[in-house]
């Protein structure tokens, strides 16, 4: 199978374009955008363009030898990395190494046979410093058929909390300071505050924008979604055809499941419930749900949260129709009557998720973490139930 074609973007590609005939595209680019909103897809049409044996002024051309190679992710010159778990059982650095090209392989398989993939419904992942030492190494050659190699780093914030030191981007920092002459890095990231300082200073930055919304209606009507689903989707992607899938149900059995996204918002759903019931003992439920390690896990919850939260915020501001998740505006709203609910108090529970999120990335225990952020969120959101936990 191929790559789908690009959906939208059209002013970015057209910029991109005119640069690499110019012959004023930077050796070292870094996408970054919303998580889901066609980052990676656009690295790969970057790298397609940058080989392609006769492109266009819109683009590559699709059917040379070179673009149809990219296409299938089968490009000996096109070198994709991204986050992969970590493996289990390896007896020293080189084993590591082995074991993640292994995992990227197979991975790169699975995106052959199914590209369409949603976006952020996968658990703990990491660039780690064993991948990032085997990327510096396959720079170091030559290419193999093209006359330039491309270096696509996904998910580039991964390469410094999934460690315990920068080590990883590190790493790739020193290849960046002396790039060899026949290559080209192009990072992605959704969190591009995460990355080193000194990352950033040597890549040129490119913001990734939301698609429309009807522009993401259409691309999951054109491939298989119902208009209901595809329109219920994009409205809670944000304009990312990845998250979007995310929120399409998948069939099991027969039947309809809610897809890995939609099952968490209605997990940090049942989170914000907790938040804002008068029972002291609600947010133990949702704790025991929790596993009892792997809190980064919890990322993707917490994200999910912090979007009903914004919800509220524009209930409680009078502005319901901005809300994301309009299904549950009736008893935001209803909710925010009965409590009194004021803007700052919301963002001050905005506040609290985030620092949350920070303790997510370290070693603490999941179900601990939950608990102590639904009766923080408890005692911000309704004041008249207590202090706020552990202050």
């Amino acid at each position: 199978m191929s790559l789908h074609p690009v959906q939208g973007h059209r002013e970015f590609r057209a910029a991109v374009a005119t640069s690499r005939a110019r012959g004023t595209l930077p050796s070292a680019l870094l996408l970054h955008g919303p998580r889901g909103v066609g980052k990676q897809r656009l690295a790969l049409w970057i790298a397609q363009l940058d080989l392609c044996e006769v492109p266009g002024a819109e683009g590559p051309c699709g059917t040379c030898r070179s673009c149809k190679l990219a296409l299938r992710l089968e490009h000996p010159d096109v070198h994709w990395y991204f986050p992969l778990p970590r493996p289990t059982g390896a007896s020293s650095p080189e084993k590591m190494g082995e074991m993640l090209e292994e995992a990227r392989f197979a991975r790169l398989g699975e995106l052959r046979d199914e590209p369409l993939q949603a976006a952020g419904a996968e658990g703990p992942t990491g660039i780690y410093i064993a991948a990032a030492r085997s990327l510096r190494k396959r720079a170091q050659s030559r290419p193999s058929m093209a006359p330039r190699q491309l270096f696509l780093i996904g998910d580039a914030e991964t390469l410094v909390p999934q460690e315990a030191s920068p080590e990883a981007a590190n790493a790739l920092l020193k290849l960046l300071e002396e790039p060899p002459p026949d290559t080209r890095f192009i990072l992605t990231s959704s969190e591009p505050g995460s990355l080193l300082d000194t990352i950033r200073s040597r890549t040129v930055p490119l913001l990734v924008k939301p698609l429309q919304e009807d522009e993401v209606v259409s691309f999951l009507q054109d491939h298989g979604a119902d208009a209901e689903a595809a329109t219920t989707a994009a409205r809670l992607s944000g304009g990312a055809i990845g998250r979007a899938l995310g929120f399409l149900p998948i069939e099991s059995k027969g039947e309809p499941e809610p897809g890995p996204l939609e099952g968490r918002r209605r997990e940090a759903f049942t989170i914000l419930r907790a938040a804002l019931s008068e029972r002291p003992g609600a947010g133990f439920r949702a704790g025991l749900d929790q596993k009892v390690s792997g809190a980064r896990a919890l990322l993707g919850l917490l994200d999910a949260l912090e979007v009903w939260l914004r919800d509220l915020a524009t209930v409680v501001s009078g502005v319901p129709e901005r809300a994301v998740n309009q299904d549950a505006v009736p008893w935001m709203t209803r909710r925010t009557k009965e409590t009194g609910l004021t803007p700052d108090r919301v963002a001050r529970s905005l506040a609290r998720v985030d620092e949350a999120a920070l303790h997510a990335r370290g070693n603490v225990n999941p179900q601990l973490l939950v608990v102590g952020l639904v009766a923080d969120l408890r005692a911000l959101l309704l004041p008249t139930t207590g202090v706020a936990h552990g202050r």
